[in-house]
């Protein structure tokens, strides 16, 4: 069993650590270890999270079996003009957690918070090559377009970009 719940500033060091056991697991057979430890370096810094959470840029949700932090995810409205598209930013599951619906409760719990704002579409982008496409596909969301995003350093991040109509 597992529960879900909203994340503090206190799991910040848990979503870290989280991301870092993940993405080795997920990434290292897609991309460079270096553009690896760059990008958690900049989607995962101490003082990133701490604005993206204490501002409510992104809602960041933990899921927990017994306390212990087993994945998580966040995510925000695209802009200001688009306010009933939300996108979402992250969705990782221990690998030795996943396929026990973990990941689908985290999903879900980002389309009901929103809904609850009046959200009509879900956005992400996917590594085009990561086998989360499928479960995505399965979810309902559909790629809307392919996309290479220069993220600095000279690194790009090749994605899909995929959604989902939640009327």
């Amino acid at each position: 069993m597992f529960s879900i719940r909203k994340a503090t500033l206190e799991d910040i060091p848990a979503i870290q650590q989280l991301a870092r056991t993940i993405w080795q697991q997920t990434y290292t057979a897609i991309i460079s270890q270096a553009q690896l430890d760059y990008m958690l370096d900049l989607f995962y810094s101490t003082e990133l999270l701490q604005q993206l959470i204490s501002q409510d840029t992104q809602s960041f949700f933990i899921a927990l079996a017994e306390d212990t932090p087993i994945g998580y995810a966040s995510y925000s409205i695209v802009s200001p003009q688009e306010i009933d598209t939300y996108k979402l930013h992250k969705l990782y599951v221990l690998t030795e957690k996943q396929h026990k619906g973990t990941g689908s409760a985290l999903l879900q719990q980002v389309i009901d918070s929103a809904k609850e704002q009046k959200a009509k579409t879900l956005i992400l982008n996917v590594n085009r090559q990561n086998t989360a496409i499928d479960f995505y596909k399965k979810k309902g969301f559909s790629i809307l377009q392919t996309v290479d995003n220069e993220i600095g350093n000279g690194y790009y991040m090749n994605d899909y970009v995929m959604g989902l109509e939640m009327v």
